[in-house]
């Protein structure tokens, strides 16, 4: 083995270890491969007089991810000993994680709030912990661009878009 092939020792320091973010990932893929593909096969996957029929296309798809997950799976598996490198620190993950898992709860609130006012509450956030702005700036640019937002979109556009107690408090 060349001194470029050998792996990198792990850094020092608490982090994610590459073998298991790659095993679990390829993991996650097999597992959706096997749904879509049982999926598939409850719809149908063979050729029908007026064509495909529904679950021909997904079969294949999942065929390849399954096939493509196994394979990484098993190259994992095999070098297992040799991978020791880092695949994130503790550090990075956390910046990662501040703006990910916001975003998350934006998602998860939607449907019982509406778009606009978990947008403001969304971008507030992002303001005053990563921007380190003041209430005199965040307050004024997080509803404007919720407000900005709902004319675009609700008066514009004249495309409706997820509202929530608020807004049909405000008759809308």
């Amino acid at each position: 083995m060349d001194a470029q092939d050998r792996p990198e020792a792990p850094a020092p320091g608490r982090g994610w270890s590459q073998r298991w973010v790659e095993l679990i990932t390829a993991g996650l893929i097999l597992a959706f491969a096997l749904l879509l593909i049982r999926d598939s096969l409850r719809l149908g996957t063979g050729w029908a007089d007026d064509g495909p029929q529904s679950g021909y296309f997904p079969f294949r798809i999942g065929l390849g991810l399954a096939l493509c997950s196994t394979w990484l799976l098993l190259q994992q598996l095999r070098r297992w000993s040799t991978t020791t490198q880092r695949f994130v620190e503790s550090g990075p993950l956390r910046d990662v994680a501040a703006v990910f898992l916001p975003t998350v709860a934006y998602a998860a609130v939607i449907p019982w709030l509406g778009v606009y006012v978990p947008s403001a509450l969304l971008i507030a956030w992002f303001m005053r912990r990563q921007g380190g702005y003041g209430w005199g700036r965040v307050v004024p640019v997080s509803m404007g661009v919720a407000l900005l937002a709902f004319l675009l979109f609700e008066r514009w556009f004249v495309q409706p878009l997820p509202k929530g107690p608020l807004e049909h408090w405000l008759g809308f």
